[in-house]
């Protein structure tokens, strides 16, 4: 089974195009289903081993350690895949989990900064310094545009056509979409071209637009940080994460009238299902107002 699950992993690099944390979910999930049944049958274990029965007991026994119900749904939606894969393949010749429904995941609402809050975030920079002349272009190019830190940091120098005012960027499954930029955005990034990047750069063939201090692409965790440090700094109070400048970009693109399609095709959303919790944020921020102002409220 474990060389099932390496090909099938290797098809979701080369075939499927999956980013790397994707693929260290399933990785995860796969390895967790073989240990069980290792563990279940006490020896080297084959894919037929992967009958309805030992899939239920093992999502069960997940349940029972504490497992979170968007967990076990992950879980499921990785076996699924692979199970999938294996019929391709032609290694199994039915699906023993096709009847098998994934759990019902309540989607909490993700957090979302206000305008005011993101005003005071983005004076927070010391824009006089190479570092922070570069956070305040990174910030300003996520919020104005919702695109996803992954797809931020990996952006190349060409990627970005300030002329026109739009940038291109590859999302999820390898898609490619180009991006609106707004003014303000280009100007701070113009400016971390012109007097930070140089300054930071140290192998003139590096492409990567924005750099750490090594010269070499950003890590997610040291833009978390760096973001962090920033939201302590103007007193936000709310846990701020990369994925929170996204989720305000969208909202507010929604309360002051954009289009729910609009907004779904500037995040590269795949399914409108995903785009639509955020109209969950502003019927909340409706109520509230209701709330506050309506005397017979």
């Amino acid at each position: 089974m474990e060389e099932q699950i390496s090909e099938f992993l290797a098809y979701l690099n080369y075939e499927k195009g999956l980013s790397a944390n994707t693929q260290a979910a399933y990785r995860r999930d796969l390895h967790k289903l073989a240990g069980f049944l290792h563990e279940r049958y006490d020896r080297e274990v084959d894919v037929d081993c992967i009958t309805k029965q030992n899939i239920m007991d093992f999502l069960t026994g997940q349940l029972e350690e504490g497992a979170a119900t968007s967990t076990l749904a992950r879980t499921l939606s990785s076996i699924k895949t692979f199970v999938k894969f294996l019929l391709l393949e032609e290694k199994i010749e039915l699906n023993p989990v096709s009847d098998l429904e994934t759990p019902r995941v309540k989607r909490s609402l993700p957090r979302v900064l206000t305008v005011a809050e993101v005003d005071r975030l983005m004076e927070q920079p010391d824009v006089l310094k190479h570092l922070g002349l570069r956070d305040r272009a990174m910030l300003e190019l996520m919020y104005g545009t919702g695109i996803r830190v992954s797809e931020m940091l990996s952006l190349q120098k060409e990627d970005i056509n300030m002329r026109v005012g739009f940038l291109r960027c590859m999302g999820k499954g390898m898609k490619e979409r180009i991006v609106p930029v707004n003014q303000t955005a280009i100007d701070w990034v113009r400016r971390y071209l012109v007097r930070s990047r140089n300054y930071l750069v140290k192998n003139p063939m590096e492409r990567t637009l924005f750099l750490n201090v090594r010269g070499n692409k950003m890590s997610r965790q040291g833009y978390f940080k760096i973001l962090r440090g920033y939201a302590d700094k103007a007193g936000i109070k709310k846990e701020v994460t990369p994925h929170t400048l996204r989720h305000s970009f969208a909202t507010h693109m929604l309360e002051n009238g954009a289009d729910l399609r609009a907004v779904q095709e500037l995040l590269g959303h795949s399914d409108i299902s995903t785009t639509q919790i955020y109209t969950h944020l502003t019927q909340s921020r409706l109520r509230e107002v209701y709330q506050q102002y309506f005397p017979r409220a």
